[in-house]
């Protein structure tokens, strides 16, 4: 019979911490956690354990930890009603062993918010995953994931990959910034039931000689095709259905390896681009926190493309023009946002026929073996045909950065072969640290003049970051104290000042630590706090932030 374990701070005979609990639990033990937040993380290794909830909210906050919320190697773990919230690393990971996750909420700042490496075995149903920069990454492992909304990641909605197999049923993927499913090197996807939405790019990406098979599944509002397979990759699509995607909604390189039952296509009606819409993106531009010469620099280039397409339309003869961009500056300064808005303006002027936006690193460029990274590359510049390939931290192919790295200058200079040949197809844009960039542009003789221009993103200013501050504060149904506003400027002025400084990413950084401070300060209160209480950042939060 399986040992309760008790976690209840200040309760006679209980534990006063989950970390507590773990080291004194004997194998296959229960942790029953009594309802409250528990700001500390877990690292489990060859345990057989459960942690559930007692009977109310538990939440496990680690938003300031640099290390996963929760992580088990090797092991078996059970988590049931958790909510389980982490920083910059994931919620929880699994290296090898055994995960069960049932009706918990996983979130994370960056990264993944579920991490899974194998050899092992995962099995999550009716949960709810937010934030990160992935919701679940399975690799050489097999999953079921069952019930579960993943929702308003930055990247990929889950990721399949290095032979992982998983299988996906009644899950619903929304509002993810690239793939709502992405399956490379081998991945092993089955959709069954599934909805998928609001997607940046592809609803469904097979690529790298995945197989994948999706029945009754319906893909829906993406910028991207519903469904895509690339070269090598195999699999079946039995009566799923696409509305308001890109087209061609279900683009197969080779049909032959796949095959199609009861697929209808929606037909989509062209709509011609209109200036609401270029004034539309330009506002959403404007709207953005300080950037004023970038902002003059995008629509200087809009402006010469909206007068050749007028042009165009009066039989005038146009130049040709290069839409590849280099963005040169610090992290935290806005040059992905920009570059989504740039996207979709090209495609609102006609420029481009989808807009659509594919983030890469060199990760995603470099292969692994001699020929394979001109491979990849060609394979990632092709599913960014019609919109932007944006490649962060561009200096990283280059040799500059590492001696005889012949794969990153393989990927360069294949790069520059596909940015000719396809110079009106897609919209390459690199982007960096200045100096960094400066000499990436050295690592080809063609590579500089393949890029119209480049534009430069300056740091924000003091009162500029305070305004983001302020603006997260709003937008998560907060109110902060008039005097804050100083303090948060005299600390920017201070911290701007490091060199690895985050601009924007810093000012969530102090979000989250001033939020952390207020959680702080009303469990001291004790009771539960009035709404006023709840939405309040006083200057002590504040001050204990920056501090």
């Amino acid at each position: 019979m399986s040992r309760t374990l008790l976690v209840a701070p200040g309760r006679p005979g209980a534990y006063p911490s989950i970390t507590a609990a773990v080291l004194d639990a004997p194998v296959d033990a229960v942790i029953s956690i009594a309802p409250g937040a528990y700001y500390e993380t877990v690292d489990l290794a060859d345990r057989s354990l459960t942690l559930v909830a007692d009977a109310g909210e538990v939440v496990i906050d680690a938003t300031t930890a640099p290390v996963p919320a929760l992580r088990c190697s090797n092991g078996r773990l059970a988590l049931r009603e958790l909510t389980i919230r982490a920083g910059d690393a994931p919620a929880v990971q699994l290296d090898g062993g055994t995960l069960r996750a049932e009706r918990c909420a996983l979130s994370a700042g960056f990264g993944p918010v579920l991490l899974v490496t194998g050899p092992a075995e995962l099995s999550v149903s009716h949960c709810q995953v937010d934030g990160g920069e992935h919701g679940l990454v399975l690799e050489d492992c097999t999953a079921q994931v069952e019930h579960t909304k993943v929702n308003g990641v930055s990247a990929d909605g889950v990721i399949v990959r290095l032979g992982a197999t998983a299988v996906l049923r009644d899950c619903q993927l929304t509002d993810c910034g690239r793939r709502g499913v992405y399956a490379y090197q081998y991945g092993r996807p089955t959709l069954e039931s599934c909805e998928i939405s609001g997607t940046a790019e592809a609803g469904v990406l097979i690529a790298y000689d995945s197989t994948a098979v999706l029945r009754h599944t319906l893909v829906r509002d993406t910028a991207g095709p519903a469904i895509v397979y690339g070269r090598r990759c195999r699999g079946e699509v039995v009566s799923c259905r696409w509305e308001n995607t890109a087209e061609p909604a279900l683009d197969v390189a080779e049909p032959e390896l796949v095959s199609v039952t009861a697929a209808p296509q929606v037909e989509v009606q062209a709509v011609e681009p209109t200036a609401a819409d270029v004034e539309s993106l330009l506002k959403e531009l404007d709207a953005m926190v300080g950037l004023a010469s970038v902002k003059d620099e995008v629509r200087s280039l809009i402006d010469e493309l909206q007068v050749n397409e007028w042009r165009r339309k009066a039989g005038l003869p146009i130049g040709s023009l290069s839409h590849h961009l280099v963005f040169a500056g610090a992290p935290g300064t806005g040059k992905t946002t920009v570059a989504r808005i740039y996207g979709k303006l090209l495609a609102a002027l006609g420029v481009l026929p989808k807009g659509q936006f594919n983030e890469v690193a060199r990760r995603d460029l470099v292969g692994q073996f001699l020929g394979h990274t001109a491979e990849k590359t060609t394979t990632v510049f092709e599913s960014a045909t019609g919109g932007v390939l944006f490649i962060d931290e561009a200096y990283a192919l280059s040799r500059a950065g590492a001696e005889n790295d012949s794969f990153g200058q393989e990927a360069i200079d294949t790069l520059v072969k596909l940015m000719e040949d396809h110079r009106d197809e897609a919209a390459v844009i690199v982007a960096g640290y200045s100096d960094e960039m400066v000499r990436f542009m050295d690592a080809n003789p063609g590579l500089a003049s393949r890029f119209s221009k480049t534009i430069d993103f300056e740091n924000y200013a003091p009162d500029e970051l305070t305004l983001i501050v302020q603006r997260m504060v709003a937008a998560q149904q907060y109110d902060l104290d008039d005097d804050a506003a100083p303090i948060l400027e005299r600390h920017f002025a201070v911290v701007s000042q490091a060199a690895n400084f985050g601009n924007a990413r810093d000012a969530r950084r102090l979000f989250d630590r001033v939020r952390k401070a207020q959680s702080q300060r009303l469990r001291r209160l004790g009771g539960m706090p009035s709404v006023s209480e709840l939405r309040t950042f006083q200057l002590d939060d504040v001050i204990a932030a920056v501090s």
